[in-house]
């Protein structure tokens, strides 16, 4: 936590350096001690502190500055942090304006200069202000900032990615300029370019970021995004609970092991709202603290995670070469392939325009907060979507499921069928889906089909969650492993076709139960052709892949 600050302003320099001298003396090891010669100077300091969220605990002044008094600069100062304590320096001729200034600017106290010996002069006085500022102090914020746009697709993207990988922000909507004072504030002290932006992440050292990548965002956040050796025995590609599981056997099983994640731990089942139906876990829990749990597990046994993404595999011997989105490359024995899937996009006129703007794949948990008192639509009838109506259920005025089927049973499990039916906020809508969006800049309202009667309704809407089943990212891997039409990985039996190995392998055995058809390459989870859509299932394959792992290790190392 940064320190509060102490500001003190002089424009004859002996008496600066002697205030900032005492000031540090006393109270340096509990706040930070900021100068400044002029007014207009200290104006500046102000600002920036205003900006990066920092505290300003007291204004030392000196009254008489050529320029701007004393009094003129608390006059804008105050405005920014109004309640830090005020304290003028005057020389015994300015008493009589000093004490007027008490009742025309709120100074809290005025001093005499000199004011040796401090011990009985100063300190007493600013120890006095000092405790009564620490006790009203309303502790700030310190972590990241994005200001945005509520409708911005990056704002977003930004917001999802820096939750999903456990990075603490505070949100800041333009739109609430008028009405939250601190938005307001912040947007006076940013410069024209820079509201016109958005959005923009502002780093606790003042470091601002205008509309920036994820990858640069990963890098200011502090996450990881190169390796720090050339070669692994076992890299990971996907960070899901297929992937995570793998790490964490692995390391833990004495392998130097690397785990690439392109978005953030936990893939898919991160962004889950409650999974309860998980071995050991009662009462439940939500997807981002079973990602949480894990990735400290995983680290605990020295993985390494790097936040970046995988674009092309290569082969050279024992070596398999894995080349990233920034150029980098690093080289392992095992590559393990681990990417889940993706939603289905849905292809209605509208959809993609609005993506991000009010149509969101997947939970978005991020914009749950925004949902409140208003009507959200949920597309799709799986445990995801039942999950995610419930989280929204909490907030959203009305929560309206649409199904495509006539019925859940086939696709959601039966618990949470039942906390749906008994949750009133919560209505099904069978035999429906999404045909059209409308809206120019953000999502307004959307046309949905009823099956049965062949009508189609256009109802308002300003937010819509698709989650309308899987599609797997494997478009990089084409021309190494062998997929089914739809893209999935095929592993181990899938790859013996009437008696014969896949073309190209050459060792005396078959692929392993869940290794490709490149010896050394295994995949697991739900990018893997045949695997089980759940969390347990991709826990229990990135485990026990490791095993397989090992017995192909020994047979190269």
């Amino acid at each position: 936590m940064a320190k509060p600050v102490l500001l003190t302003v002089d424009d004859d320099r002996e008496v600066l350096r002697a205030i900032e001298r005492d000031l540090r003396r006393k109270y340096g090891s509990d706040y930070r001690v900021l100068r400044a010669g002029s007014g207009p100077e200290a104006l500046e300091i102000v600002r920036e502190l205003k900006i990066r969220n920092n505290s300003i605990a007291l204004f030392l002044i000196d009254q008489r500055m050529p320029g701007m008094s004393g009094v003129e600069f608390l006059a804008q100062a105050i405005a920014l942090f109004p309640d830090a304590k005020r304290v003028l320096l005057t020389a015994y001729a300015d008493t009589d304006a000093a004490i007027a200034a008490i009742n025309e600017a709120g100074i809290n106290h005025y001093l005499l200069k000199p004011w040796d010996p401090p011990e009985e002069n100063l300190y007493p006085v600013l120890d006095e202000l000092l405790e009564d500022w620490e006790a009203a102090f309303p502790p700030q914020f310190e972590g990241i900032r994005v200001l945005g746009n509520r409708w911005s697709p990056a704002s977003h993207n930004i917001k999802d990615f820096l939750a999903r990988n456990h990075v603490p922000y505070q949100w800041l909507d333009i739109e609430t300029a008028a009405s939250d004072s601190e938005v307001r504030s912040l947007v006076e002290l940013l410069d024209e370019e820079e509201t016109r932006s958005l959005p923009i992440v502002i780093l606790p050292n003042g470091v601002r970021l205008r509309q920036p990548s994820l990858a640069d965002l990963a890098e200011h956040a502090g996450l990881k995004t190169r390796a720090t050796e050339a070669f692994y025995d076992l890299a990971i590609v996907g960070g899901g609970p297929a992937g995570l599981a793998a790490a964490v056997y692995g390391a833990s099983e004495g392998l130097r092991t690397v785990m690439i994640e392109r978005e953030a731990p936990g893939g898919q089942a991160g962004m889950s709202s409650r999974i309860e139906n998980y071995l050991g876990f009662p009462s439940g829990l939500t997807g981002a603290d079973l990602a949480r749990r894990a990735v400290v597990q995983a680290r605990r046994f020295g993985v390494e995670i790097i936040s970046a993404e995988a674009t092309e595999v290569r082969i050279d011997g024992p070596y398999r070469f894995l080349k990233l989105a920034d150029g980098a490359e690093l080289s392992c024995h095992a590559l393990l392939v681990a990417t889940g899937v993706q939603w289905r996009k849905l292809d209605a006129p509208g959809v993609e325009r609005l993506t991000g703007a009010g149509i969101y794949y997947g939970a978005a948990m991020t914009e749950a907060m925004s949902t409140r008192g208003e009507d959200v639509y949920v597309v799709g009838g799986a445990n995801s979507a039942g999950q995610a109506a419930m989280h929204f259920s909490r907030y959203a005025r009305r929560v309206v499921m649409l199904v495509r089927g006539s019925s859940l049973a086939a696709s959601m499990s039966q618990y949470l069928i039942n906390q749906l039916k008994s949750t009133p906020n919560i209505h099904i809508e069978y035999n429906t889906s999404v045909v059209e969006a409308h809206g120019e800049d953000h999502l307004e309202a959307i046309s949905i089909h009823c099956a049965e009667t062949n009508e189609v309704n256009k109802v308002p809407a300003s937010a819509l969650f698709i989650m309308i089943g899987a599609a797997p990212n494997t478009d990089w891997l084409a021309e190494i492993v062998e997929r089914d039409e739809r893209g999935f990985i095929y592993s181990g039996p899938h790859l013996t076709r009437d008696g014969k190995r896949p073309n190209g392998w050459k060792l005396d055995r078959d692929p392993g139960l869940l290794e490709t058809n490149v010896p050394g390459i295994f995949v697991v989870g739900d990018v893997r052709h045949g695997s089980v859509k759940r969390v347990a299932s991709g826990v229990g394959e990135g485990s026990v892949a490791i095993s397989f792992v090992h017995q192909y290790l020994s047979k190269v190392v």
